[in-house]
């Protein structure tokens, strides 16, 4: 089958999301200037460079609020900073409840019954109970095409200034992933838990 985008394709559910896939969940956290914290998941995430170490995430037009954009890129505009926390088979649930759409103001660390802990060398708190956090600095905020202006597709791109790996996943000097079970996002309603891990070796030019 064929289809563009914005067009009927006769299928029961919008086949996007169920096409690139797995996508990592990039649980982020933040504060607004008054010290408000949130946590949201965005399945729109992943890391995009080595040095300096860079990460993106984006909030899609639907996750537009009627004060502007999701308190998530509001706070990181106001603050300038933000902490990605790991999202796993362990904490699945918590995840999923702090991506309800909760009034401004609203603390989803609370409501996802989860543990904020202080960061290192930013202001908003980790997730105690992730595995792994990494402390951002944003770099900058990129406007994306959108529909319309009053539902704007939003890019985020951090600098990774402080990493956390709990010990217990790290095994001879590597990350564990078995340890870890870090969770993807698929399309619909689904998610996908880390299952067969095999390696291959980049081939070199002769």
């Amino acid at each position: 089958m064929f289809f563009r985008p914005g067009e009927p394709h006769g299928l029961r559910h919008n086949p996007f999301n169920a096409i690139v896939v797995p996508r990592p969940i990039g649980w982020i956290s933040s504060i607004d200037a008054a010290g408000a914290v949130n946590l949201a998941p965005y399945s729109f995430f992943n890391a995009v460079a080595y040095v300096p170490p860079q990460v993106i995430f984006s909030a899609a037009g639907r996750h537009a609020t009627d004060h502007g954009f999701k308190d998530s890129i509001a706070n990181i505009e106001a603050t300038k900073e933000f902490v990605v926390n790991m999202a796993t088979w362990d904490l699945r649930e918590h995840m999923n409840r702090s991506s309800a759409p909760a009034p401004h103001g609203v603390d989803e660390f609370d409501l996802a019954r989860v543990t904020a802990e202080p960061s290192r060398l930013v202001r908003p708190p980790r997730v105690k109970e992730s595995p792994v956090h990494l402390e951002c600095r944003h770099v900058r905020t990129v406007p994306l095409l959108s529909a319309s202006a009053e539902e704007p597709n939003t890019l985020v791109v951090g600098e990774v200034v402080g990493i956390h790996i709990a010990d217990a996943v790290i095994v001879d000097g590597m990350v564990d992933y078995a340890r870890m079970q870090p969770i993807g996002r698929l399309g619909y309603q689904d998610y996908a838990r880390l299952g067969e891990v095999f390696a291959m070796t980049r081939p070199s030019w002769p």
